[in-house]
């Protein structure tokens, strides 16, 4: 059960990603799509200037050295993932043209801001390298220029500005395109990613109901690895179960049977999560539950919380109690056998079905003082008693022949605290035939003290009624048979 849980995690995680890696290749590398559309714009360029300057020798140079490298981005990278070294190399191409042309303020804004998109829409690592390169570029460029050319170029006047702009506001509008398209989808695959996590989450949260608190949330935390696997340790172990379940079964049907449990359950779960204890295992109507693993306390710790724990079970029990009696439903009682000693706990199974339990002949023990405590009963036995003995008043339940055990074993009855300090007991419950009488002081409201004393003298002013009716019944009768 604990192994089915995380691994439906794991391959629900393995699922997601993999749903993920179509969409994110079709966003980085682009069956059908080049990232480098400044290529087109360069070689535009470059043609256009030795257009512009009538085919001159520094015009045809510019035009080699821009086109050639241009053309290999063009066929090496298309469908290719954008890279820090293509778009290097292109930043370089485009310093060098504004470098070339002296910084001609139209061109050189054009093309600039094709320099400034790329940087942007690099990683943020890259950005700084890249305008270092674009400015070293531009500036050595420059002095080439004036060495071969002067300051006589004029590059400001005809159709090369604004033809170089427009192509430039082109490819600024394509990017812009292409950021917003990842975006779209980015947004649709974070919705999706968004759900499925919650659905992740929500059914986790759902089966981890079928887990002790113990034992998921340290995985959880730390992802460690769960195998086959279990040592020896001293555990205070519990068995309990209701007494006349099984007889009330066969004359309750299947839904007052199913409401009755399941309210048991849930008390006693609280009850056991309260005090730390691990919830092994509901049997029918019986439980089990430890201490001691996977978190301990000490021993003589584990075995008080644990004797703790059945006391504030038989308490509860008895406020249960009151609520069935007055749906119809009487006899239901609690008894509990505990025991402490060493056992195997762990988990046991196979690598695809896993269950984290104990076994031992110390947990047989804690079986066979539950079955033979009467109701009510919390069993102890000589182990748990010598640890516990300082702290809770137990009376001796004597030697008993249990099966599966050579010797008697010695058993203890753990009586109830509020008895035995000297000081009134917070619980009363009485029970006669057609009378049932049940206070739970712990419970109690100050503001409700007055309206039980008014109850109580109703009650006891109606028994007196009922006695004087049936004493003069009686005379009534016995003066007739005289």
């Amino acid at each position: 059960m604990f192994d089915s849980l995380f691994l439906t995690k794991r391959k629900s995680s393995m699922r997601f990603l993999q749903r993920l890696q179509p969409m994110t290749l079709s966003t980085d590398e682009g069956v059908y799509r080049f990232d480098y559309p400044e290529v087109f714009v360069l070689m535009l360029t470059a043609l256009l200037i030795t257009m512009h300057y009538q085919f001159s020798a520094s015009s045809m140079a510019l035009l080699v050295v821009i086109c050639l490298p241009s053309l290999l981005i063009l066929i090496y990278n298309y469908r290719r993932q954008v890279s820090f070294w293509t778009s290097n190399i292109v930043i370089i191409l485009l310093s060098v043209v504004i470098g070339s042309l002296q910084f001609c303020i139209v061109i050189a804004l054009s093309l600039g801001a094709l320099i400034v998109v790329r940087v942007i829409t690099c990683h943020a690592e890259n950005r700084i390298k890249l305008i270092a390169v674009s400015v070293v570029t531009c500036t050595a460029f420059y002095y080439v220029s004036v060495i071969l050319n002067g300051n006589s170029m004029n590059c400001n006047h005809g159709w090369l500005p604004p033809t170089v702009l427009t192509t430039s506001l082109i490819v600024i509008l394509w990017h812009f395109k292409q950021v917003y398209d990842k975006y779209i989808q980015f947004e649709a695959t974070t919705d999706q990613t968004t759900d499925r996590l919650n659905t992740m989450v929500s059914v986790i949260n759902k089966l981890t109901r079928f887990v002790p608190p113990q034992i998921w949330e340290p995985i959880v935390k730390s992802d460690t690895s769960v195998a086959v696997a279990n040592k020896r340790a001293k555990l205070t172990i519990l068995f309990s179960d209701i007494i006349g379940f099984t007889e009330l079964s066969d004359s309750l049907s299947a839904d007052n049977l199913a409401d009755i449990l399941n309210t048991y359950m849930h008390s006693m779960t609280l009850i056991a999560n309260k005090h730390g204890a691990v919830l092994d295992k509901f049997i029918g109507d019986g439980m089990v539950c430890f201490f001691g693993e996977p978190n301990s306390r000490g021993t003589r710790q584990d075995a008080l919380d644990c004797v703790a724990m059945a006391i504030d079970m038989r308490r509860e029990m008895r406020s249960l109690r009151q609520k069935w009696r007055l749906m119809g439903f009487e006899g239901l009682y609690i008894r509990v056998g505990i025991t402490t000693g060493y056992c195997h706990v762990g988990n046991f199974g196979s690598n695809n079905r896993l269950s984290y339990t104990l076994i031992g002949k110390e947990a047989n023990l804690a079986a066979r003082l539950e079955a033979i405590a009467k109701k009510d009963e919390i069993l102890i036995s000589e182990s748990t008693h010598d640890y516990i003995c300082h702290d809770f008043a137990c009376k001796y339940a004597g030697s008993h022949r249990l099966k599966g055990f050579e010797h008697k074993i010695s058993a203890w009855q753990v009586l109830d605290p509020d008895a035995n300090k000297g000081q009134l007991s917070k619980w009363v419950d009485h029970t006669l035939p057609g009378f049932n009488l049940h206070l739970n002081f712990v419970d109690m409201k100050d503001n409700d003290y007055d309206s039980i004393r008014e109850s109580l003298k109703a009650a006891l002013e109606r028994v007196e009624a009922e006695e004087q009716t049936a004493l003069s019944v009686y005379i009534n009768e016995s003066k007739q048979g005289k």
